[in-house]
């Protein structure tokens, strides 16, 4: 069995998940439907309904059930921008994090493109924390051009926490909404969309042990969103479409399972997670920890490790059983630095030799052990692959060919 550690990517089904996935599954009726399997339907929708709100301290109403985390960051995003323009077309500005998923970045700058959106990029620290002077100076400067705030809860990347409540609070004092894609967050860290002040706030169900193709957008009762998509009117009439009930079974299954004993879990990957920082450290010193060193993900370790493509560092430590991530973007087969990286200083030549390693509900001590066991010659390996490369662009630069 392969070692592992990109729980951040998905993590497997959780036990109460595949139960409830497999009971419903076994069964037939559209929750929309008013016979009586539609009805029994509709039961376990709304039954998961309170159980996911239960456990993300919100109410009921405000969960909008959707087919991941991209929809609901998509859903929000657009959904936002276009009904605070539709109140008032001075309403252009995005303000975003530089280092949001590709689900809000992508979202957007398609926005800029075709919706005439002007996009304030936030810049974040050497440890990827949000500068929270840069967006008061934002707020301050011309608060009724802004459209939205967007910022992440929680890196997928390097595992930075933001300071959540303290954005929606300086973007209530003048009336902003403020979306948190909070896919990392829920399920590793308490989450109360309540608590947090946000309007909405997006989670997945792939991301805490629940089946991939079903998440959620948590939206506040008082806020308005123009629906993407249009259809049935189901789910406020947000967001159209039939209900996937066993996919939301198994959701929110997972999301009780994993909320239940939150704190002793995370508490149990956060020191699997110092033990593995630790092994990382010790067995190849060259390695560099990136992100904040305690407001993090219990389950995040993400490095650099210098003279080494990130690419050929994974793949060598696949080669030999440990299954991990670069943590960035990979368009059309060309290798590209991370932008979170960039965002937070980083050289291109530093952030290609980026390595996640993200643990999860079935990692153990004996992961990390088998990381620490492979680490050193898949480095010395991939480094040794790293410098012949480089030579052989030295090499080819003096002849008039590139390599």
């Amino acid at each position: 069995m392969p070692v592992y550690l990109d729980h951040a990517a998905t993590t497997p089904l959780s036990a109460p998940a595949l139960a409830a996935l497999t009971t419903e599954l076994s069964r037939s009726g559209n929750p929309s439907s008013l016979h009586g399997s539609g009805r029994r339907a509709r039961m376990v929708v709304e039954d998961s309904r309170e159980t996911l709100a239960v456990a993300a301290g919100a109410h009921p109403s405000e969960v909008i059930f959707t087919s991941g985390g991209t929809e609901a960051d998509n859903l929000a995003v657009k959904g936002l921008y276009w009904a605070r323009r539709a109140e008032d077309p001075r309403r252009r500005r995005i303000l975003c994090s530089a280092i949001e998923h590709p689900a809000v970045q992508d979202t957007v700058e398609w926005l800029a493109k075709h919706e005439d959106a002007q996009i304030t990029w936030l810049p974040v620290d050497t440890d990827g924390t949000l500068s929270l002077d840069a967006l008061q100076s934002e707020l301050d400067d011309d608060p009724g051009s802004i459209a939205l705030i967007t910022v992440m809860w929680a890196n997928n990347e390097v595992g930075t926490i933001q300071p959540i409540e303290m954005i929606s609070a300086a973007g209530a004092r003048y009336g902003i909404p403020v979306h948190s894609d909070a896919v990392q967050a829920f399920g590793s860290l308490p989450v109360s969309f309540t608590a947090s002040g946000l309007a909405t706030m997006a989670v997945s169900g792939h991301k805490i042990g629940g089946p991939v193709g079903v998440g959620a957008l948590f939206v506040g009762r008082a806020v308005k969103l123009t629906p993407v998509q249009h259809g049935g009117g189901q789910e406020r009439d947000i967001r159209s479409g039939t209900l996937d009930t066993a996919g939301i079974a198994a959701f929110a299954a997972a999301a009780a399972h994993v909320t239940g004993g939150l704190a002793e879990e995370s508490m149990r990957i956060a020191e699997l997670r110092d033990q593995l920082i630790n092994m990382v450290e010790a067995s190849v010193p060259e390695a560099v920890l990136r992100g904040h060193h305690t407001l993090r993900l219990p389950g995040n370790a993400h490095f650099t490790f210098p003279g080494c493509e990130g690419d050929s560092l994974l793949f060598l430590l696949d080669l030999v059983g440990v299954e991990c991530s670069t943590g960035s973007a990979c368009t059309a087969g060309v290798p590209r630095p991370s932008h979170v990286l960039l965002a937070m200083g980083l050289t291109e030549a530093e952030a290609r030799g980026a390595q996640r390693f993200s643990l999860g509900h079935t990692s153990c001590a004996q992961d990390v052990e088998a990381l620490g066991a492979a680490l050193p010659e898949a480095y010395r390996r991939a480094r040794q692959a790293g410098m012949a490369n480089h030579a052989s662009t030295i090499q080819t630069a003096g002849t008039g060919f590139r390599s």
